[in-house]
């Protein structure tokens, strides 16, 4: 009957038996791998079943279930998507972006924005003037047949939002902003040129996530120039967005290196409005609330 350290009131000698059980339930499990390896080596067919059988559990995969995730196969989501706001651009319409900040902004705002700008091909920055609403910017915007106005926010001398007004009909999305990486601060990193990239969008499941990936879509030309190999991809795990850019660079056909561009920054999704932005009387689709949360499973992209 194997000892159980806690029944033992001596300190050094219970310390004594608990590393020595240690060991010996290191050493079987040692000796069971090497056996397993063996048997794997001599019929790779075990190896493939352990592999297939043995599938970690992840917060993705054992997410709870919503009836708004879109299937391969769902008609209606798609039959919708072709006659929403955005339908446009996957005809071939060229986006044009507006960015601007908050007003009275400060240096480190315009550093990001400075970058920020230089992701989309057809993006133009100005400058905001301390007596302009958000309003009166969407009505210059239209006017100057603008698609799409981005605001920078900033709280304490940092940008912590971002602002993504569809133009002319919306819709109108808040995130917020985090974990900001400028090309400076990026160990490596390679220098964009003006080439438009490709675009990779991962993990926008359900129809709120479907929405938010074709809005940024629409922020980018739809006929890439692949001779500039450069990749933009908005990655969403457990509702954070991700952004990253880079290079790719083939070596002997058989290898590909990539190679960071920058800026880097995360988005999460605070509320999705119809229309314009109007945050008295606005419709909004959704909104994030922190009772929402009711399980770390439960996601909405």
């Amino acid at each position: 009957m194997p000892v159980d350290p806690n029944d033992i009131k001596n300190k050094i000698k219970r310390s004594e038996v608990a590393n020595k059980l240690r060991m010996e339930k290191a050493k079987l499990k040692l000796k069971r791998r090497m056996k397993t390896r063996k048997e794997e080596a001599a019929n790779p067919e075990l190896k493939e079943e352990r592999l297939a059988a043995n599938v970690p559990k992840t917060l993705e995969n054992t997410r709870e279930e919503d009836d708004t995730i879109v299937e391969a196969d769902d008609e209606e989501v798609f039959t919708s998507e072709e006659t929403d706001e955005f339908a446009s651009y996957f005809n071939g319409t060229t986006p044009k972006i507006l960015v601007t900040t908050s007003r009275r902004a400060t240096p480190a705002t315009y550093e990001f924005a400075n970058e920020f700008v230089g992701i989309f091909p057809d993006a133009h920055f100005v400058k905001r003037g301390a007596q302009f609403e958000v309003k009166k910017v969407v009505e210059l915007a239209i006017g100057r047949d603008y698609t799409d106005l981005i605001i920078i926010n900033e709280d304490k001398k940092t940008p912590n939002a971002i602002t993504i007004i569809h133009l002319p009909n919306g819709p109108t999305a808040h995130f917020k902003l985090s974990s900001i990486k400028l090309n400076k601060e990026i160990r490596g990193h390679g220098v964009a040129y003006a080439h438009k990239p490709e675009l990779i969008l991962n993990n926008f499941n359900t129809r709120l996530g479907h929405t938010i990936g074709r809005m940024f879509a629409s922020l980018f030309p739809h006929v890439p120039e692949f001779k500039g190999r450069q990749v933009a991809t908005f990655h969403n795990q457990r509702d954070f967005i991700f952004f990253r850019r880079h290079r790719y660079i083939f070596k002997d056909g058989k290898r590909c290196d990539l190679q960071e561009l920058g800026p880097r920054f995360t988005l999460k999704l605070k509320w999705l409005q119809k229309g314009t932005f109007d945050t008295k009387y606005g419709d909004y689709e959704w909104m994030f609330k922190p009772e929402m949360e009711t399980s770390r499973r439960r996601f909405f992209l």
